[in-house]
């Protein structure tokens, strides 16, 4: 239930039915606000919750534009809008209608034009409402309840779709999987409370330690994955020890006196090897599987070769 007065963006050049339209609507359930262009309009238009566009003295194709402005077909909140017009502007309120608007014909009924602008206004309060659980049920469906960073379902999603990407349009895609060392043991010896802890700490240093176009996912139990995209393998190298640094110096747990250490698994595409974004994955899990078995608390590559050789000379 709204408890403030809705916002109402009068849009009339003229502004000679702005005394009437005030005696009708009253102060105490609209506050008015006056706007006489179009583009005017549009920038005021996530400031309110509705328009009212008279259509009496303005040109039919710039209230016609005014209008598909104000009511586009994509389904997303956006302000609702009466459309007051001439008893002869059939077309334009036909169209008002079948975009999703309200219309009335001047010269309007004073309590009828009180129900249509609230109908339309409660409307888009529900509709308002109605989007942003959506939005929130989308945010929960792709999001790892403990650590708040990816989940596994949506990492392998994006993993294709940028993979696919990288293809199409020849571009560098780098992937590092990240795992905790001797997780086992925080839990053993301080208890899986402070061990989720310890993943939701990590994985806000993972976040910390990449850019904004970077993903981070909780791959599972305690390894994370970090795409990269547009990263070749040097750029993917540079984020993997700043990952590496920051949990190492991370302190740790409800006493902050936790360090852990992490090992990582490094790989990129393009490479003659990958072909696909499941063997883009294989590749880094082997790099991780060596910085494990070397000593874990450090990176490893897929290829475990240099990658770059020292390019012919072309003298002579």
């Amino acid at each position: 239930m709204k408890t403030q007065p809705y916002t109402l963006l009068v849009v009339d050049g003229s502004q000679s039915l702005l005394p009437k339209l005030v005696r009708t609507l009253g102060p105490e359930d609209f506050t008015l606000r006056l706007a006489r262009s179009g583009p005017e309009v549009l920038g005021l238009i996530r400031e309110v919750d509705g328009v009212l566009l008279f259509a009496g003295e303005a040109d039919p194709q710039q209230t016609h534009a005014l209008l598909e402005a104000l009511t586009p077909p994509e389904p997303a909140p956006r302000a609702a809008v009466v459309v007051v017009t001439p008893p002869e502007a059939k077309a334009l309120r036909l169209t008002a209608l079948s975009r999703g608007a309200e219309s009335i014909s001047t010269p309007w009924d004073e309590e009828e034009l009180q129900i249509r602008v609230s109908r339309s206004l409660q409307i888009h309060s529900r509709w308002k409402s109605l989007h942003s659980q959506v939005e929130e049920l989308r945010r929960l469906s792709v999001t790892d309840g403990l650590t708040q960073v990816h989940n596994h379902r949506y990492f392998q999603e994006r993993l294709r779709e940028e993979f696919r990407r990288s293809q199409r349009y020849d571009e560098s895609l780098s992937l590092i999987l990240v795992d905790l060392d001797h997780f086992k043991n925080i839990n053993d010896a301080h208890g899986h409370g402070t061990g989720d802890r310890v993943l939701r700490e990590v994985a806000a240093s993972l976040q910390h330690s990449v850019r904004e176009t970077d993903l981070v996912a909780r791959y599972g139990g305690e390894e994370f994955a970090v795409l990269l995209p547009c990263t070749h393998l040097p750029g993917a190298l540079t984020v993997a020890e700043r990952v590496r640094r920051g949990v190492s110096e991370l302190l740790a747990g409800p006493d902050a006196n936790l360090r852990v250490t992490a090992s990582l698994g490094v790989s990129s595409f393009p490479h003659r090897a990958i072909l696909s974004p499941e063997q883009l994955l294989l590749t880094a899990d082997e790099a991780l599987y060596r910085a494990k078995h070397e000593g874990r608390d450090r990176i490893c590559l897929h290829p475990p070769a240099p990658l770059f050789s020292t390019p012919p000379s072309r003298a002579g």
